[in-house]
C-alpha cells in the first residue's frame, strides 16, 4: 500500500478491501451466471426471462466496475482473474444449461447470497469508518435486494 491520507487507517482500509474483494467475485460471478443464462434460456417464457437477464447483466457488469475501482482507492490491488474470483466467490458456478425456471431459482439466490456478503463488508467499512464505501456497498444491496425479489415474483 502507498502513503495515502483518507482518514481510514491501513489496516481498516486492507480489512475493507478484502470484503470488497469477495463482493467483487460475487458480482462477477453473478454476472457470468446471468450472461450464460441469458444466452442459453428457452422454453415459454424465453422473450421475458432472455430480456430480464440482459437487463441484469448489464447492471452487474457496471458493478464490477465501481467495486473493483472502490478496491483501487483503497489502494489495494483489485482481483481480476477466474483463479481468484473461483476462489474468493461464495456463489458457486453452474454445470450445464438448466431449465428456465432453474435459472430463475439460482439467479435468485445468487442475488440473496450477494446481499449477505454486502451486509459483511458493511460491517468492516462501518467499523472503518469509511462512508464511501457505506454508500457503495448499501447501494448494491438495495439492487440485489429488488433484483432478488423482482425474479421471485416472476417464478409465481
Amino acid at each position: 500500500m502507498s502513503n495515502i491520507d483518507i482518514g481510514i487507517g491501513a489496516k481498516d482500509r486492507e480489512k475493507i478491501a478484502q470484503g470488497l474483494k469477495g463482493l467483487l467475485a460475487d458480482t462477477y460471478t453473478l454476472y457470468l451466471q446471468t450472461h450464460n443464462f441469458h444466452w442459453n434460456v428457452t422454453g415459454r417464457l424465453f422473450r421475458e426471462l432472455h430480456l430480464m437477464f440482459e437487463e441484469q447483466y448489464t447492471e452487474l457488469a457496471v458493478a464490477v466496475d465501481d467495486i473493483a475501482e472502490r478496491i483501487r482507492t483503497l489502494d489495494v490491488v483489485a482481483p481480476g482473474t477466474y483463479k481468484a474470483f473461483a476462489e474468493l466467490s461464495s456463489i458457486k458456478e453452474v454445470d450445464g444449461v438448466p431449465a428456465a425456471e432453474d435459472m430463475v431459482r439460482i439467479l435468485t439466490q445468487g442475488h440473496e447470497q450477494v446481499v449477505k456478503t454486502c451486509r459483511d463488508v458493511l460491517k468492516a467499512a462501518q467499523a472503518g469508518d469509511d462512508e464511501s464505501t457505506i454508500a457503495l456497498v448499501s447501494d448494491r444491496m438495495r439492487v440485489h435486494e429488488k433484483t432478488a425479489w423482482m425474479l421471485r415474483a416472476t417464478a409465481h
